[in-house]
């Protein structure tokens, strides 16, 4: 089995060595396959797993004259072999080592987005249980609209994580399918029990039917899962870029001793980690635009999606490696300020009760229109006054024919309107 990487090493499953241990890996198993078979002489297969090697330079010099890299990577290996490396890529054509290739480096690359995506979900889960109570006004159109938490946010972006999750494992499973079935995919000069072999020794699926390649589509649901989670991870980072604002103030990133914010302003703490994510965030997105391109390709194959993925593969599952490390990184040192949050909640003076009165007096048989009118009547003052909501409706004549002064008081309750945080917190984290 290929082993996994630490995520420290996502770079290393592109770098070439990783990719020709991988062809070589494939090429002697299907030399293993086809000796069981009874196709290559035991004593050649000995000699081939005992020789078989090759020299990047060596791949590079010949590729440089027969402008093909798997040829130039078999002839590199056959100088190593000798006279056995005649049995080498019997029957097979250059995609089957290809693309079985790419489907493993891809699944080992999602083994390693996977345990970014669960750093990630336990610190969400520990800023949302930390700050569960902590109390914030919810917006909406950027304007105050009801109380909602602090640990709210973090809930649902951890719930949205845990699908992304469950995206990823799904697109890992898609994607972790190898073919050697040969030129068409019809395995018109191997036996399917080569494929079968080779991809369960890989941990791999055979692909129930290819052509010369794997279809891309199995590509496209793996990035464009990757984008999906990069744009979450942009949402949950532009949302700090917003409550860091100096007018909002309610939590920012980590400001580091000796960090400076700006080469002119002294002054400056800037969100400079989210704002990175969401350009990342932008490239990410764009590259799965390009494995959705490649998807349609003529007849039984051709080359142009190869260019494509030798760009997208590694430097998308790089960044969004990347992306959740540093926003990870975020989630665990962010500072949040209750204090601010109360303060903001409070500007609005008393507007995010609206509704509650709104509801109070419809129960009590009032038609919504009409008392939708009151309860505007109302708002509106406070918007042009400095005066408070509670005060406005408590003085409002024909607001009291209906609503005891009482009532109208019980109904500016923050306990009341958060009456439900356990029901959710359940919901998302369970017991």
């Amino acid at each position: 089995m290929i082993p996994r990487y630490t995520r420290e090493e996502m770079g290393k499953i592109w770098e070439p060595e990783n990719r020709f241990n991988i062809w070589l890996k494939i090429e002697l198993l299907v030399c293993e396959a086809l000796a069981e078979m009874g196709e290559i002489p035991p004593d050649s297969l000995e000699t081939i797993k005992s020789k078989a090697s090759f020299s990047i330079p060596r791949i590079e010099e010949i590729e440089e004259v027969v402008k093909h890299d798997v040829i130039a990577f078999l002839t590199s290996a056959g100088e190593y072999i000798g006279a056995d490396a005649r049995y080498l890529h019997l029957g097979m054509t250059s995609s089957d080592v290809l693309d079985t290739c790419f489907a493993l480096q891809l699944k080992q690359a999602s083994e390693i987005i996977l345990e970014d995506v669960d750093r990630l979900l336990k610190s969400l889960k520990t800023q949302a249980l930390r700050h569960k109570n902590t109390v914030m006004v919810g917006r909406s159109h950027g304007i105050h609209a009801e109380p909602v938490t602090f640990g709210l946010k973090m809930a649902l972006w951890y719930e949205e994580m845990q699908r992304n999750r469950d995206r990823l494992l799904t697109a890992r499973e898609t994607i972790s399918c190898g073919k050697i079935s040969g030129a068409v995919g019809t395995f018109a000069h191997l036996s399917p029990r080569v494929e079968e072999y080779v991809c369960k020794q890989l941990g791999l699926k055979p692909d129930p039917i290819s052509t010369q390649i794997i279809q891309r589509d199995r590509h496209a649901h793996f990035f464009t899962t990757l984008a999906v989670i990069a744009s979450s991870i942009e949402k949950f980072a532009v949302e700090i870029r917003h409550l860091q604002r100096t007018e909002v103030s309610e939590a920012e990133e980590y400001f580091s001793p000796g960090q400076k914010g700006s080469s002119a302003m002294p002054h400056k703490r800037n969100p400079v980690l989210s704002e990175n994510i969401s350009g990342l965030a932008r490239i990410v997105r764009s590259n799965a635009l390009a494995a959705l391109e490649n998807v349609a390709l003529w007849h039984e194959r051709d080359i142009s999606h190869s260019s494509a993925e030798r760009v997208i593969a590694p430097d998308t599952t790089i960044l969004v490696d990347f992306m959740i490390h540093r926003f990870s990184g975020i989630i665990e040192k962010l500072i949040v300020y209750p204090e601010r949050m109360k303060e903001n909640l409070e500007s609005s003076r008393g507007l995010i009760f609206s509704q509650s009165i709104l509801l109070l007096m419809a129960k009590k048989g009032i038609s919504r229109e009409k008392a939708y009118r009151m309860v505007q009547r109302n708002a509106m003052e406070v918007w042009k006054s400095n005066k408070k909501f509670k005060e406005t409706v408590l003085n409002d004549p024909e607001i009291l024919k209906h609503l005891t002064p009482e009532e109208i008081e019980e109904t500016f309750d923050l306990n009341h309107q958060l009456r439900n945080l356990d029901f959710i917190f359940h919901r998302v984290f369970g017991e």
